[in-house]
């Protein structure tokens, strides 16, 4: 049987700017100009121009916008709707300044900071490396595809991923070139002799070999190096010295150098070629903090604060469809055209403005809450600080500090560091101090650096000296610790 009914539901919706807002605070400064970019592309509404004609000038009408915008679709507008539109709620006055006020850190007073395009990074792949090599070797037409098909089949580490099989019938297939596994063997033997040595291989353990062949002269090392490596790959990786030494013959001294020889090799002979993301290849920090006389000065960088301005062009359309008389259905669609693009350009603008007041305001909280490192840069003075520490301090959600901290990154006199590198979670001292977990690990670090490498400390050894210095740790803690801070177990971390 149906029934009607009412309910009342209380529901959270996040508006358009407002989804806007939250993708742009995650942007980082080495992403932001391409997201700016894409949206000139798309908005012939919004400029790049001076400060002074930007879109502060022009006051947003969040209700008014919201339901124009649910108009849009509706373009069978009748004559007293179109008479309606109010050229002023777009083309304010200058002196009319009835934008958001940010404060006179809009710009980060970054005004010293070069504004200048970024030089562009001139590169030789990997791959193009080895071509260049290949066009030394005296081949054929026929045999040169073959030889392309292989480079092309190594990944950037310089291995060689692909079955010989493979090959063969990706050749015949792809261009027409019947082969076998003898003639790319022979072509992958002259490949192998190319810079950086250990390339075109399909295993570390073969990778390493090709380096200690290329060693020249071939010493008494790198002769049982070879052997090792050859014979006894497993229990080298795993450190079973004391195996691989008895069965060489070899005393303390010879099998040292043996292990010496090893460990210079390059596992990756293709990796410095490799090119890497453009965010992480170049840290480009967001903020900068200069110590002036004990007085910590933030500024945010020039980047992050750029010239947006509403087009003349799209301001002049519209006062010229206000002082004209006739208003017939086309230009009532390119009225509400236009509209719309003004709505969503000073949209953009306001969000790029509140983006830079929430990242200043997230950055000068973690400043005052982390004041004795950013004056000294030791890691053991940093202070317990979560997310929502700097959520409550900036009335800002911490959703909106989590954003910020995942993805911007502050200059120091000291380095440059993430903002997820200031947030710790607390650990309690036998004296009950609160300390940061950072402190802990950087004593973990040094412990573990200065320890003996013949005989490593086990997880055991290194909770039970932490506890000596008053930590109340467990050793689950320790070993989750070590792990983060990418140090290996004892057993690994033997040296003879």
């Amino acid at each position: 049987m149906l029934r009607q009914s009412q309910q009342q539901k209380l529901l959270q919706k996040l508006s358009p700017q407002q989804i806007q807002l939250m993708k742009l605070l995650q942007i980082p400064t080495a992403n932001l100009e391409e997201r700016i970019k894409e949206e000139l592309e798309e908005n012939p509404a919004l400029e790049v121009g001076n400060e002074d004609n930007a879109a502060d000038e022009y006051d947003l009408q969040d209700n008014e916008s919201s339901d124009d915008f649910e108009e849009a679709d509706d373009v069978e507008l009748s004559d007293d709707t179109a008479e309606k539109v109010d050229i002023d709620d777009f083309l304010r006055h200058e002196d009319d300044d009835t934008g958001r006020d940010y404060g006179d850190d809009y710009y980060g007073n970054s005004g010293d900071t070069e504004r200048g395009s970024a030089p562009v990074r001139v590169e030789t792949s990997f791959h193009d490396h080895v071509l260049d090599q290949l066009g030394m070797l005296e081949l054929d037409d026929r045999a040169h595809a073959i030889a392309e098909q292989i480079i092309g089949s190594m990944d950037e580490d310089g291995y060689l991923r692909r079955e010989i099989t493979a090959l063969v019938d990706d050749l015949a297939f792809g261009q027409n070139i019947y082969t076998d596994e003898a003639e790319v063997n022979s072509l992958i033997a002259k490949i192998q002799q190319f810079d950086p040595p250990g390339l075109c291989a399909w295993t570390l353990q073969e990778c390493l070999l090709l380096q200690l062949k290329r060693i020249d002269p071939q010493t008494k090392a790198s002769k049982n190096a070879i052997e090792v490596i050859d014979k006894y790959f497993n229990e080298f990786i795993k450190k079973h010295y004391d195996k691989i030494q008895r069965h060489l013959g070899l005393n303390n001294e010879d099998f040292k150098e043996v292990i010496n020889s090893i460990i210079k090799l390059n596992p990756k002979p293709g990796a410095a070629f490799a090119i890497v993301n453009k965010a992480e290849s170049y840290i480009i920090p967001d903020f900068f903090v200069f110590n002036n006389n004990g007085k910590l000065e933030l500024s945010l960088n020039s980047k992050n604060a750029p010239e947006l301005r509403i087009s003349d062009g799209y301001k002049e359309m519209m006062r010229a469809y206000d002082r004209g008389d006739k208003k017939d259905k086309r230009q009532k669609e390119a009225v509400q055209f236009i509209k719309q693009k003004l709505d969503s350009a000073k949209w953009f603008i306001d969000a790029i403005k509140q983006r830079q007041h929430t990242l200043l305001q997230t950055m000068q909280a973690i400043i005052v809450f982390q004041t004795e490192f950013f004056l000294s840069g030791d890691e053991t003075s940093l202070k317990p600080m979560i997310l929502k520490d700097i959520a409550q301090m900036t009335a800002l959600d911490v959703s909106t500090v989590s954003r910020v901290a995942n993805s911007k990154f502050v200059q120091t006199e000291f380095g440059t560091y993430k903002l997820k590198y200031f947030f710790s979670e607390a650990l309690q001292t036998e004296s009950g101090e609160e300390v940061s977990t950072r402190e802990v690990k950087t004593i973990l670090n040094d412990i573990i650096g200065s320890e003996n490498k013949r005989k490593p400390h086990s997880d055991e050894k290194l909770t039970e000296m932490l506890q000596e210095k008053g930590y109340n740790i467990a050793r689950r803690t320790v070993a989750k610790y070590r792990e983060q801070l990418n140090i290996p177990v004892a057993r690994l971390r033997k040296e003879l």
